[in-house]
């Protein structure tokens, strides 16, 4: 039995034949792969897309939240000083404007994001300008009040001084001025005749003789003072003559039975006035005199009549 020997011709015949009936298949698998690798290529884009913009609107949100809290930090600030309230009115007036704008403006619009970051940064940075301003501006007026008070508190610690030292020297004025009153001793009243001799009966009575002496004082005006004598009789009227005359004391207005007039230079003087001629007789009983010059009252002394 001989062995069977395929033609080559047959063989190549065959293998084109088969080749041909694969292609449409090889096609086909080739564009379904390629359609598979399209669909996840799309896939992966869509879902990187919307991650994307899912981290975009996150990012907005985040901006938004602060750029909010900003403006009720705005709100917040308050000072009494105008010339901050206006600056701090139209700060708060972009802050607002900011929000609405963010509000109007879409997450992946990220150039206009990054331009809200920086205005953003802008705002808080004139805000924390804002507070040094108010809080310097509040320790100054601290300072101030409290200035205000150490003044005030000084006035018054002064003006009670002054007050105090006022009324020492009215105190220490109203003893000077007590101290500068020229004052007498020694005053006493006799009687004397027509024979210039001491009497004590009064029929014999025709003058009466004051004697007395202005103290030594240095504080006491010096110069010439004039010393007037009231002598009364014992019925209280005053003894006059033709040399009577009318005199001031004290503010009170009163007639002097005589005077005389001295040169007082703060030394002792001693003195005597005389009442002479009588306008009437004298009568028994207490005789008094009363010394004055015209700033005081000297002293009185008595003398008794038979």
């Amino acid at each position: 039995m001989s062995e069977y020997r395929e033609d080559p011709l047959e063989r190549i015949a065959r293998e084109e034949a088969a080749r041909k009936n694969n292609t449409p298949k090889t096609i086909m698998w080739v564009l379904a792969a390629v359609a598979v690798a399209l669909a996840g290529a799309l896939a992966y884009i869509w879902s990187s897309k919307s991650a994307l913009v899912r981290d975009l609107n996150v990012e907005k949100a985040d901006l938004t939240e602060q750029i909010v809290a900003l403006q009720q930090d705005y709100e917040s600030l308050s000072t009494e000083y105008d010339v901050i309230n206006s600056q701090l009115d139209s700060s708060k007036e972009e802050v607002a404007q900011l929000v609405e704008r963010i509000q109007k403006t879409e997450a992946t619009n990220r150039a206009k994001m990054r331009q809200y970051e920086k205005e953003l940064g802008t705002l808080r940075s004139i805000m924390r300008n804002y507070i040094v301003q108010i809080d310097s501006l509040n320790t100054l007026n601290k300072k101030l009040t409290a200035d205000a008070a150490a003044a005030r508190k000084e006035a018054a610690e002064s003006k009670r001084a002054n007050r105090e030292l006022n009324e020492q020297v009215e105190h220490l004025s109203g003893k000077v001025a007590s101290g500068a009153v020229i004052k007498a001793r020694g005053l006493n009243i006799a009687a004397y005749n027509a024979s210039g001799k001491e009497t004590d009966r009064s029929s014999r009575v025709v003058k009466m003789l004051v004697n007395l002496s202005l103290v030594e004082n240095d504080l006491a005006e010096h110069g010439p003072v004039r010393v007037y004598v009231v002598v009364k009789d014992p019925d209280g009227n005053i003894l006059t003559n033709a040399s009577s005359v009318g005199f001031e004391s004290g503010g009170q207005a009163r007639t002097a039975s005589a005077s005389r007039e001295v040169d007082y230079e703060g030394s002792e003087v001693d003195l005597s006035i005389y009442v002479n001629d009588l306008t009437d007789k004298c009568v028994k009983g207490v005789y008094s005199v009363e010394a004055y010059t015209a700033q005081s009252y000297l002293g009185s002394a008595e003398t008794l009549l038979r």
